[in-house]
C-alpha cells in the first residue's frame, strides 16, 4: 500500500518539476519475472523509473543507503528495495533478487553498479548476467536521457525484452557473463 501511495506522490512531483516523456510501454511484459536495467545518471533515476513503470519494482540499492534507520525502513518496508554491497559478490542480495524473480516480480538493477558522472555508459557488472540466467528472467533495457535541470525534459525509452535462453542449463563462464553484460549495455546504448 505504502509503495503505491509513494509512487503517485513521486509521479505528481516529477510531472510538476520535469517534462516526462516515456516510450515503449508496450514492451513491458504484463506478468512474469523481469529484470529492468536502466542506465544510471542521477540519484533521481530510481524514484522516477519506479513512478512511471506500470509494475511494482523491487530495486537492488547500495547498502550505504540502509545505514540510516529511517531510510532503511522506507526503502525496505515501503518501497521493497533491498541492499547490495557493491564491489563484492553479495550472495544475500543475489538470493533476495532470485526469490523475487521466482515469485514473478520485477527486479530493478542498474547494471553499471554506480552512477556515471559523465553520462557515458560503463561496463555491466556480472551480477545482472547471473540473475538473468539463474532467475530465468528476460532483461528489459531502459535508456534515460536528461540533464535533470528544473523543468527540463526527462526521456525514458523502454526497449524490448532480451532473452538469454541459450545460456540455460549450462555452466556460466566469466566470458559468458561478460558477453551477456555487453549485449545488455549495447541495447541500452541504442535507447539513449
Amino acid at each position: 500500500m505504502f509503495y503505491y501511495i509513494a509512487k503517485y506522490i513521486v509521479l505528481f512531483i516529477i510531472n510538476v518539476i520535469f517534462r516526462i516523456e516515456v516510450e515503449g510501454y508496450e514492451n513491458i511484459p504484463k506478468d512474469g519475472p523481469i529484470i529492468i536495467c536502466p542506465n544510471h545518471i542521477s540519484f533521481l533515476d530510481p524514484p522516477i523509473i519506479g513512478a512511471v513503470f506500470t509494475r511494482r519494482i523491487f530495486f537492488m540499492a547500495k547498502a550505504e543507503l540502509f545505514k540510516n534507520p529511517i531510510f532503511k525502513f522506507v526503502l525496505s518496508n515501503g518501497l521493497g528495495a533491498f541492499p547490495v554491497k557493491r564491489g563484492t559478490s553479495d550472495l544475500t542480495a543475489i538470493k533476495i533478487a532470485l526469490k523475487h524473480l521466482k515469485n514473478g516480480h520485477v527486479v530493478g538493477i542498474f547494471p553499471e553498479g554506480t552512477r556515471s558522472k559523465t553520462g557515458k555508459l560503463q561496463k555491466a557488472e556480472p551480477g545482472v548476467s547471473l540473475l538473468s540466467v539463474k532467475g530465468n528472467a528476460p532483461v528489459l533495457p531502459i535508456g534515460i536521457k536528461s540533464s535533470y535541470k528544473l523543468f527540463s525534459k526527462v526521456v525514458i525509452k523502454i526497449g524490448k525484452p532480451i532473452y538469454f535462453d541459450e545460456y540455460q542449463n549450462v555452466h556460466l563462464t566469466s566470458q559468458d557473463m561478460a558477453n551477456i553484460g555487453e549485449k545488455i549495455m549495447i541495447e541500452i546504448s541504442k535507447l539513449i
